[in-house]
């Protein structure tokens, strides 16, 4: 198998194509990269923006360039030497009238050849929850009637733009006479006569038929658990494969399959031993990979967590949580907040899902003769206290039963609600034996049923729970709320950082390294910006408070309260913070209002996320308004007051946040694992949470800049504003990794001690293979050296701090690779030596 030494993620769709894409090979190829990363390139949904509403698993995308388009894009990177990496999404397609797949099963109902390829309940009517209200009142309105679909001609009913196909039976024979119906009474009758139901998207969080990705009904689960089904949605992935084309599969949300061992064990079989293969997975602290599950590793959440350990000041959370918590009046309780989240989308939001496992339960209960009768209420309550205790995605039990290492997760979960207030014994005890299979024979089916079901409903729960509810409620440190971060306080240390990275490379030394994802909360580099601020809490939080009194007029007092909320004010000037362009004035009109643009997308969807105050399914207008009119006050350029301030205090913050920028760049490709660099991120990443993310950068700026200088940027303060210098990091040290891959992916990862002055400002490590080594030497928490009125001199900076070597990497000659000086250390590396040039030093043995 051939490992990539780094990809890059492309978003196809949004103007990118693969012809654009093939014009941006020769640049990948000078920035180092190996393998193109693609978003999914099937065909999709009329219009997608991302491309997992797939219509068509077996077609390329003509919107992107279809077949045609891809073969010269495959052509153009073999002539390159580059490969090629494919987001394949098994977990399920559009829930859409252009899937033909799926269409047929609105038509023909379980009749239907594909009623089996998606995860459908069967005994009971197909649910189609793309009404604005309920069919009797839609009805009523007379936005619904009868039409021959324009496509087919045959009778169908039409709401607005869309026509759900009647079934063949329903008017079988009297094709113009249903056309001619116009009367409301018959209309119903015809409706209820078709194998689906149309109702409202109110009503999907309770009565929808079909499983759903997270809480999205336009997607439908994909049973590719059934042989057939994978075949048929794999057919043109395993052609690619096969045929060479494509070099490796990135699996999306691989936890939503029913059997996710089991899928991957029959996509390694069908894509043989060559395949590169990663899956989309987020690790709980502390969790790992099944080591039986034949992949490469994950795409790499967990990176971004462990590097924040690297670049948080962890001895001063605690000032600024209490900074936090003096401004909003309240204390802060990540555990009752995370459950309030997670009961709320479990009693709301699934409020389905957890239905359908309670009653598939109470069905099993009169099978178990040890039980005495239990309540629909003490079960229903038990069920609700696993799923919220529950502190990972999920466990991957199958057919037979729970491994022992889900036994043993599930073990500590039932410890934990036993230990709670009020524990369910009973109810609880029946649901442990059907989810480890300790049934009656005949209940043995049900209790697998109930098992897949409740596993692929705990990943959801989690996600909407903690990414998408909590972390846009608890504002503390945005840095830290990113996707697979913990929800829950814990320790920041660099040897935690150290032991992560060693634990990476025993058990997925060639998954990928992102610190960029279209599904991160922030770019890379603001997130490497904001980290700052748990090094200067105080200068902050006085900041805050500055700015909301500048700023107080533009507060409106709402019936339930002030608008913006103080908790809502800290999130807005540091989201504002992470994203403010380095080269934007105050009096720039233009880049104002371009800034202005981008971030009321994120204040809106912040807002919404939360669910406090207003959500995406019953909108508060006046307080988003409020709120809104508040951020474009920020903005505007009449607030010369506040902009001011709020630039000066945030100045040092840019430049501590460029150290750490380029520190995070530094250990992504050369710490343990396959470094991915998400489109764009190569420069200076300061996105907001998507659309923002998925905006396609300037790639003939990045290209003319790379072009400009082929050899390692100077350090003038410039290079580090522009992101110029980031960049010629990256192509210096992806030419390094191509030239000793094996000592990158298989080297020791050797921690590095520091002393003196300045020992807790140095993270340093060394990849060491045969005879091959190379040293990595870096700063961090450097915001009180470049503050103004903090910093010391150049020359003391770095100051009688020294790197020792441990016997196997001193006494050798090393070249650093930016600047070419060469050094013998024996056995220790003065600091202020290795910065002389720039503030970090790259050595590698010659």
């Amino acid at each position: 198998m051939m490992i990539p030494t780094a990809t890059y993620r492309i978003q196809f769709r949004n103007g990118m194509t693969f012809d654009r894409a093939s014009g941006l090979v020769p640049y990948l190829k000078r920035l180092g990269i190996s393998h193109l990363y693609a978003s999914p390139i099937f065909t999709a949904t009329t219009g997608s923006t991302h491309g997992y509403d797939v219509t068509d698993a077996n077609e390329i995308d003509p919107a992107i360039g279809g077949r045609d388009g891809f073969e010269r894009m495959v052509k153009a990177l073999k002539a390159e030497g580059l490969g090629l990496i494919l987001d394949i999404v098994p977990n399920h397609m559009a829930a859409s009238l252009e899937n033909h797949w799926w269409r047929d099963v609105v038509e023909n109902g379980e009749n239907s050849r594909y009623a089996r390829h998606f995860d459908i309940d069967w005994t009971r009517r197909l649910t189609l929850p793309f009404l604005g209200d309920t069919f009797e009142k839609v009805l009523e309105a007379g936005e619904i009637s009868l039409k021959g679909d324009p496509k087919t001609g045959k009778p169908a009913l039409a709401y607005y733009d869309t026509f759900y196909p009647l079934a063949p039976a329903s008017y079988a024979g009297r094709e113009t006479e249903v056309l001619k119906i116009t009367d409301c009474t018959t209309i119903a009758r015809l409706h209820d006569q078709q194998p689906y139901r149309l109702m409202s998207w109110r009503d999907a969080p309770r009565e929808l038929s079909y499983r759903r990705f997270f809480e999205i009904t336009g997607l439908a689960g994909v049973r590719v658990e059934d042989g057939a089904v994978f075949d048929d949605t794999h057919r043109l992935i395993l052609e690619l494969v096969h045929d060479g084309k494509v070099d490796g599969l990135r699996v999306d949300h691989v936890d939503g399959l029913a059997d996710p061992k089991g899928y991957l064990e029959r996509l390694r079989h069908e894509a043989g031993p060559d395949c590169y293969i990663t899956v989309e997975k987020i690790l709980g602290e502390g969790e790992q990979i099944p080591a039986d599950w034949p992949i490469s590793g994950t795409t790499g959440y967990e990176f971004i967590a462990a590097v924040s350990d690297a670049l948080v000041d962890g001895r001063k959370l605690d000032e600024l949580r209490s900074a936090y918590e003096r401004m909003t009046g309240q204390p802060i309780d990540m555990k009752a907040e995370l459950r309030a989240a997670k009961l709320l989308m479990a009693d709301n939001n699934f409020a389905g899902e957890v239905s359908t496992l309670l009653n598939i339960a109470m069905q099993i209960q009169p099978t178990e003769d040890r039980e005495s009768a239990l309540s629909e209420a003490a079960v229903k309550s038990a069920l609700r206290e696993l799923l919220v205790a529950f502190p990972v995605y999920r466990t991957y039990g199958t057919w037979e039963g729970i491994p022992p290492e889900g036994r043993e997760m599930l073990a500590k979960v039932l410890a934990k609600v036993r230990n709670g207030p009020n524990p369910p014994d009973d109810a609880l005890a029946f649901l442990e034996r059907i989810l480890i299979g300790d049934v009656e024979q005949a209940a043995a089916s049900s209790a697998s049923i109930f098992r897949t079901r409740f596993q692929q409903l705990t990943g959801p729960l989690m996600a909407k729970s903690v990414e998408d509810t909590l972390f846009f409620r608890q504002h503390m440190a945005l840095a830290l709320n990113e996707v697979g971060a913990e929800p829950l306080p814990r320790r920041f240390s660099l040897d935690r950082f150290h032991a992560e990275m060693q634990t990476r490379l025993e058990r997925q030394p060639d998954a990928l390294s992102g610190t960029s994802t279209h599904d991160t909360k922030r770019g890379e580099d603001a997130r490497a910006r904001l980290y700052a601020i748990t090094e200067a809490p105080d200068l902050w939080a006085d900041g805050v408070d500055r700015w909301r009194r500048i700023n107080s007029q533009a507060v409106r007092a709402l019936d339930d309260g002030p608008a913006p909320e103080p908790a809502v004010e800290w999130m807005l000037y540091q989201a504002l913070a992470g994203a403010w362009p380095n080269d934007l004035h105050t009096e720039d009109a233009a880049g104002l209002k371009a800034l202005e643009t981008r971030f009321l997308g994120y204040v809106e969807k912040a807002l919404r996320e939360a669910k406090l105050r207003t959500n995406w399914g019953d909108p508060n207008e006046t307080y988003e308004k409020a709120v809104l009119e508040y951020a474009r006050t920020l903005l505007s350029p009449s607030s010369q007051a506040f902009l001011t301030d709020f630039t000066d205090t945030l100045r040092p913050f840019i430049r501590a946040g460029l150290v750490n920028g380029i520190t995070q760049t530094i250990i992504k490709l050369t710490a343990p694992g396959v470094p991915d660099i998400y489109q764009g991120s190569e420069g200076l990443d300061l996105s907001l949470v998507d659309p923002d993310n998925r905006r396609e950068p300037d790639f003939d700026r990045l290209q003319r800049r790379l072009t400009e200088k082929e050899k390692l940027a100077s350090t003038e303060e410039d290079e580090w504003q522009t992101g110029r210098l980031k960049q010629h990091v990256i192509a210096t040290l992806l030419r390094v990794r191509q030239e000793a891959p094996t000592l990158f992916r298989r080297g020791e990862y050797l921690p590095l001690g520091a002393s003196g002055k300045r020992a807790d400002n140095i993270i340093a490590f060394a990849r060491a293979d045969m005879d091959d080594a190379f040293i990595v030497i870096a700063p961090r928490l450097v915001f009180s050296a470049l503050h103004a009125g903090l910093a010391p001199s150049r020359s003391e900076r770095w100051a009688e701090t020294e790197i020792t070597l441990p016997e196997r990497l001193g006494h050798r000659r090393y070249r650093d690779i930016c600047t070419g000086k060469v050094v013998d250390p024996k056995d220790r590396i003065a600091v202020n030596w290795a910065f002389g040039d720039h503030p970090f030093a790259l050595l590698l043995a010659e």
